[in-house]
């Protein structure tokens, strides 16, 4: 949106002048100086070039800087060359707000790159075993998936949302232990979702029944062997046990903001046979091999270059059964087109948004050629699972080559608790610090922790606004419930263990969503009051003068360069932190500027067209980062 016009007319001057020079051609890179009187763009090429001469960095630099010719460049106001060898570009603030501002004066002017040009990928995110409810770790799995969504969606790729549903594994197993071996009534009490009952209570107490009661243990094997067969009574047992459980698990996820496009059963994977078409291609190419001895003899084994002898490498045990890896490596060669579409879908529920959610089958629906053979995919899973996801990669490339670069695991750390968050939804010290564990009840669920932002925000809302009815406060309330929660899920580093803290996440001021929310709200309110009182931006003698207006403005410029960067990256991170210098440029800018109450006529509408500016830039980060939007707070 400007600034790579400014960046690319400082390459363009600093090449030209190197071919007029007695230099080498060499490459260089342009950066943002670290202090900003030097400027706001700076060449490296005297350092470069020093590098093969031997000869002082600040002498190579003025003898380009001499030779650069400004007379075709629009946004660059001048340059100069500085100690100890830097080449320093400042930008034409006047030119770049009379090509920038008019553009951005509603989201619609708010574009960027062609980067997909319409290529098929998948992101497949949330897949949350159907045995239980979303805990707060899941949820940074849902907000980094939703995000890569919408980063690529804007970026023309077309990107289709899958959620994987493990409704045949153990942990749904357990699930039909507790109600047909310790008679768990089918009904929880009224109060309580079905997904927290079956989690909270049937889940935790049959798993620590079997260590009372090991022929439990037993029990659940039978429940296993049987769901693989689709017409047993165990199977439409457990598919209206885990259907019920999913629908509220959606619940949970549409409240956060988010949408699919497809939700794929294991079930399905199992009975469609894609296993044993794929398992017969593996050894055909001597892909798995049959151990003959040792202790893991009967079983069908995957050698993967790096890794140590592990539970993880056995495709099908000594007794016939497949384990978790051998369904992932069907399901996953499906998503890149290596093996045909065994699949009908049906219409599986409406979405809050409007659109179907489509589910696969395999006896109902209709073919559809939307949720396969993507030219890539994209599988959103954290960090413990990454030695499996290597597995699934490398058996992948020995079906097809060129297929690593095609399979992307998007890892991220997991989630834990402040002391004080941790003391207030009812953990001790030690449980704040482990991983979310369903088996052993160490979890926060996610519906809990909204509803203990939103009790919070709703105290502030009403306080605030005591002249609204409790439906709107309530309704702004769940919004900055699930800005706040969002945003401190996106912020960090995905390496990087989020450190969740109710009160830090609710502040009006600092790196956080109400913050965003908040100086989104200020913008809406100095252009209504605009409107008010009939003050309109000007379109002529557009004015950029003070350190403020400037700053903001090359904020606004770097809009598309920012989610190019997050897009490439798969980095919501990356936008998330824009969002937080956006908006902080804006609020200086509102403190020092005065927009309303500015007596020259030209001044005014130049600052009312930065306002306005701001709102549809910020407005677009966030929805691309699938935060909720409110006008007033």
């Amino acid at each position: 949106m400007t600034f790579r016009e400014f960046k690319s007319e400082a390459e363009n001057v600093v090449e030209e002048a190197l071919k007029r020079s007695s230099y080498p051609t060499v490459e260089f890179n342009l950066s943002e100086p670290a202090e900003e009187h030097y400027g706001d763009l700076a060449s490296n090429i005297a350092f470069q070039i020093a590098k093969d001469l031997r000869r002082p960095p600040m002498k190579i630099a003025e003898d380009i800087a001499r030779l650069i010719d400004l007379s075709r460049s629009n946004l660059i106001q001048d340059v100069s060359a500085d100690p100890p060898g830097y080449i320093n570009f400042r930008l034409n603030y006047k030119a770049l707000a009379e090509r920038l501002l008019p553009s951005i004066q509603s989201s619609d002017g708010v574009k960027v790159a062609d980067l997909g040009k319409g290529a098929k990928v998948t992101v497949e995110h949330t897949s949350v075993n159907p045995n239980k409810a979303l805990h707060i770790g899941h949820l940074r799995n849902v907000a980094i998936g939703d995000a890569v969504y919408r980063l690529l969606k804007h970026s023309n790729y077309n990107v289709k949302v899958l959620n994987y549903i493990d409704d045949s594994g153990a942990q749904v197993a357990d699930i039909l232990v507790g109600f047909l071996h310790l008679n768990y009534p089918q009904e929880p009490p009224s109060d309580v979702k079905f997904d927290h009952y079956c989690g909270d209570t049937i889940y935790v107490k049959v798993n620590e029944m079997y260590e009372q009661n090991p022929n439990l243990l037993e029990k659940q094997r039978q429940i296993l062997k049987e769901l693989e067969d689709p017409a047993s009574k165990i199977s439409e047992f457990a598919k209206s046990i885990t259907s019920k459980i999913l629908i509220e698990q959606l619940k949970t996820c549409w409240r956060f903001g988010v949408r699919y496009d497809c939700l794929n059963f294991e079930s399905h994977i199992v009975h469609s046979r894609l296993w044993d078409r794929v398992f017969k291609e593996l050894k055909e190419k001597g892909i798995v091999k049959y151990a003959e001895d040792g202790r893991l003899k009967g079983c069908w084994i995957v050698e993967v270059e790096g890794e140590e002898e592990g539970e993880e490498k056995v495709l099908v045990r000594a007794d016939g059964t497949t384990t978790y890896v051998a369904k992932d490596i069907p399901y996953a060669a499906w998503k890149i087109g290596l093996v045909e579409d065994p699949f009908n879908y049906i219409e599986y529920v409406k979405q809050p948004d409007g659109s179907p959610l489509w589910a696969t089958d395999l006896n109902q629906g209709f073919k559809k050629t939307d949720f396969y053979g993507a030219e890539k995919t994209i599988v959103v899973i954290d960090v413990r699972q990454s030695r499996l996801q290597r597995i699934i990669k490398a058996v992948l490339s020995q079906l097809s080559k060129g297929v690593e670069d095609r399979y992307i695991h998007l890892g991220y750390a997991v989630v834990s608790l402040s002391p004080q968050t941790a003391k207030e939804m009812g953990f001790s010290e030690e449980e704040r610090l482990l991983h979310m564990s369903g088996r052993k009840g160490i979890y926060l669920n996610a519906d809990d922790v909204l509803d203990a932002l939103k009790k919070k925000a709703l105290e502030e809302t009403v306080k605030r606004n005591p002249n609204e009815s409790l439906e709107w406060c309530e309704r702004v309330s769940e919004s900055i419930a699930v800005a706040a929660l969002k945003f401190d899920l996106l912020k960090q580093d995905l390496d990087k263990i989020v450190i969740f803290d109710l009160n830090k996440s609710l502040r009006l001021e600092g790196d956080t969503g109400p913050y965003i929310l908040y100086s989104y709200v200020r913008a809406c309110r100095i252009l209504e009051k605009a409107d008010e009182e009939d003050i309109a931006p000007t379109t002529t003698n557009i004015n950029i003068t003070t350190p403020t207006e400037k700053k903001l403005l090359k904020d606004l410029s770097k809009f598309d360069l920012i989610v190019e960067e997050a897009a490439r990256n798969l980095s919501p991170k990356t936008l998330a932190r824009y969002t937080i210098d956006l908006s902080t440029s804006f609020n200086n800018f509102y403190e020092s500027a005065p927009v309303l109450s500015c007596s020259d006529a030209a001044i005014r509408g130049t600052r009312l067209m930065l306002v306005r500016g701001f709102k549809s830039v910020l407005g677009k980060a966030i929805d691309l980062l699938g935060l909720p939007k409110v006008e007033r707070m």
